[in-house]
């Protein structure tokens, strides 16, 4: 199991306190730091079985200045939103967890770091 984390954003670490209470065995990975590949983006995504604009945070600067929330969000677009998201990490939605059974979740509640914990 893998958690990308911001260390400064709250639910990142209430997500990585509750792993730890739970005792799970799980790699941190800080994203900002150790940004995630144009590949790697696509392979969460499948995990996750979402779109690349499911995972963006659309309120950022980053996102404001590239006008994201323009973009049409469709197949044909796909790839123009992960590259995005490979130079402008800021934009991935936080925290992430890759599951054992090789899912992934978005892991913003309690009861999201729950279901990753139990697959």
């Amino acid at each position: 199991m893998e958690i990308w984390i911001n260390p400064a954003c709250s639910k990142c670490r209430s997500a990585v306190q509750l792993l730890d209470a739970e005792g799970a065995e799980y790699t941190v990975r800080r994203y900002l730091e150790d940004v995630p590949s144009r590949d790697e983006i696509r392979a969460v995504l499948d995990r996750l079985g979402l779109e690349p604009w499911d995972i963006t945070r659309t309120q950022e600067a980053d996102a404001k200045e590239l006008g994201l929330k323009e973009w049409p969000r469709e197949a044909g677009s796909r790839e123009r939103w992960i590259t995005a998201l490979a130079g402008h990490p800021k934009l991935i939605q936080r925290p992430i967890i890759t599951a054992e059974d090789g899912t992934a979740v978005v892991a913003r509640t309690e009861e999201a770091v729950r279901d990753a914990l139990g697959r």
